[in-house]
């Protein structure tokens, strides 16, 4: 493995260790993470932040075209807490139609890096993942 690829990961650790008694010192805490799991690990704000990073700048209705398969009104309650988290910001231009485009904030791109940790721990983990998954199915199978 390469230096540069090692020290990443050991980086990758050390940002992403979590230490339970860190939180149960500090409930503060414990109740801000409760609460910004519960607004980002869902579906659509995870495609939100990918689409943005991915295209940079987007009008609502091309955002909800990358996306694919959200309605209106759950992209706009997405869109809504994302900007009110500070994860987005939202510009309106003075035409009509009225122009809204949608951008990551620098908190929204360092949310997309730290979730960036799921694909490297899913890319290292796939086999085993699909091995259990396979293993799992023959055995409800059999029951």
């Amino acid at each position: 493995m390469a230096k540069a690829s090692v020290n990443r990961e050991a980086s990758l650790h050390d940002e992403t260790s979590c230490s339970a008694s860190a939180c149960e010192s500090d409930p503060e805490l414990e109740a801000l993470v409760r609460d910004i799991i519960a607004r980002v690990a869902d579906k659509w704000t995870m495609l939100v932040l990918e689409a943005l990073e991915e295209r940079g700048r987007l009008r609502f209705t091309r955002l909800g075209e990358v996306i694919g398969g959200v309605s209106q009104k759950m992209l706009t309650k997405t869109v809504r807490q994302m900007e009110a988290d500070g994860l987005i910001s939202r510009t309106v231009f003075p035409v009509v139609p009225p122009r809204v485009e949608y951008e990551l904030t620098e908190l929204g791109r360092s949310l997309g890096a730290a979730f960036c940790g799921v694909w490297i721990w899913a890319e290292r983990h796939r086999e085993a993942i699909a091995k259990a998954r396979q293993a799992f199915r023959e055995r409800a199978s059999s029951d």
